[in-house]
């Protein structure tokens, strides 16, 4: 490349709320970082859509010790209970096999519902006020790393050199195929159809999953009278339904939904979305990470997805602010190596899972049927398994990095 004309310790491509969170929490910890972020699309405190994010305990925790959750909590739904039926879309009624309450802590819910459009505008104020860097709209055309340094040039024709170089740029990173790092996984036959529902009754608090054979309907607890639907289909149904009028929709929606709410009346656009599992064969190379999307995409059956990428963020962050205040070299492999094996085993974890819970649940045949219905009723007798499942969906795991038990890196 010629001459490069900017330097950074940290540049990260792609600013979602991954990408965001990630420079917060290293200017955060390490105000004299210098951290740019990346993005084909303007970063503002306005950026968002019209779907909602359950945050698990332990992100909470992380966006409290950050400074965000003052600026999202009027808007923030706890979930106070967790509900789970296994039934066909025919039957009259849908019994409960399981059946969680919320709190992992006293008075401390293992979840929140928060509108995107309220969640990453609050992340990118703080981001922005804590002096990250922004090159926007752009994105990194190529990068060749040394010894010292990766050199980045970006699309807009700027040079840039960088410690360290993470990509947050999603599920079809370009970055990810450019450092050689190949992925394993395979698609769904399956959609992810997300729209937001107002309802005639409270819901107090309760999230319901319903295991249909299709796939999993959520309805997941908005503040107001509001739910969030995260529904999922065979893909030619899936997409079907996102084409139907709004009249013929919320009759589709109903007969899932069940009577619980009263009436239901669309609150927002709805979409549809492929649903795979892939998983990247490596975290890093040198002077290299991924996190988010890029590292792994799972179904989104355990509402888990966000959540992954907090954990990343939080991870990634420690590993490179501790590795600065020794003297080590940020970009270096042997650095980078702790932050893959953190993050190794729940990502593969979190992937396996998923994928057995679709593949049990998502069918109708018998003896599946019956051995789940008996699986789901055993858990629910057992109070000490439940609460280890709770804690699980948390995040709240003795191992996990500092920001995500609410302490300070």
């Amino acid at each position: 490349m010629s001459t490069v004309s900017d330097h950074v310790d940290v540049a990260i491509a792609g600013a979602g709320s991954v990408g965001m969170t990630l420079a917060l929490a290293l200017k955060r910890a390490d105000p004299r970082l210098s951290v740019a972020v990346i993005d084909p699309k303007p970063v503002d405190a306005t950026r968002g859509d019209d779907r909602a994010s359950a945050i698990a305990a332990a992100a909470r925790r992380m966006l409290v010790r950050l400074g965000v959750w003052p600026d999202v909590a009027a808007d923030a739904q706890s979930i106070d209970e967790m509900i789970i039926t296994d039934s066909r879309l025919r039957d009259a009624v849908r019994p409960v096999f399981l059946r969680f309450l919320g709190d992992v802590e006293p008075g401390e819910p293992y979840a929140h519902m928060i509108p995107n459009d309220v969640l990453f505008p609050a992340i990118a104020r703080h981001a922005l006020d804590a002096g990250i860097r922004t090159f926007t709209p752009d994105s990194v055309r190529i990068f060749e790393t040394g010894d010292a340094g990766s050199e980045l040039r970006l699309a807009s024709g700027t040079r840039l050199s960088a410690a360290l170089l993470i990509a947050c740029d999603g599920k079809t990173s370009r970055l990810r195929g450019l450092a050689g790092i190949r992925t394993v996984g395979h698609a769904y036959d399956q959609s992810g159809i997300v729209t937001t529902v107002s309802h005639e009754l409270p819901h107090q608090g309760c999230a319901i999953e319903h295991f249909l054979p299709a796939g999993p309907f959520a309805v997941l607890p908005l503040k107001g009278n509001r739910s969030s639907i995260v529904w999922t289909e065979r893909t030619a149904e899936a997409n079907r339904l996102v084409g139907l009028d709004d009249f013929s929709f919320e009759i589709e929606l109903a007969r899932r939904f069940g009577p619980d709410w009263g009436e239901i009346r669309l609150a927002g656009s709805r979409s549809a979305y492929p649903l795979s599992v892939q998983i990247a064969r490596d975290l890093v190379a040198p002077r290299f990470a991924l996190a988010g999307d890029a590292a792994h995409a799972i179904h989104p059956i355990a509402g888990q997805g966000l959540n992954m990428g907090f954990r990343d963020a939080a991870a990634l962050a420690e590993t490179v602010v501790e590795a600065r205040r020794i003297g080590l070299d940020i970009g270096s492999l042997d650095v980078l190596e702790r932050y893959q094996s953190w993050r190794r085993f729940d990502t593969l974890e979190m992937a396996a899972t998923t994928d057995l819970l679709n593949r049990l649940f998502s069918n109708d045949v018998a003896p599946v049927r019956l051995a789940r219905t008996v699986g789901l009723g055993l858990v629910d007798r057992l109070p000490g398994l439940k609460r280890v499942f709770i804690r699980e969906a948390a995040g709240l795991a003795a191992s996990s990095p500092k920001l995500l038990r609410g302490e300070a890196i």
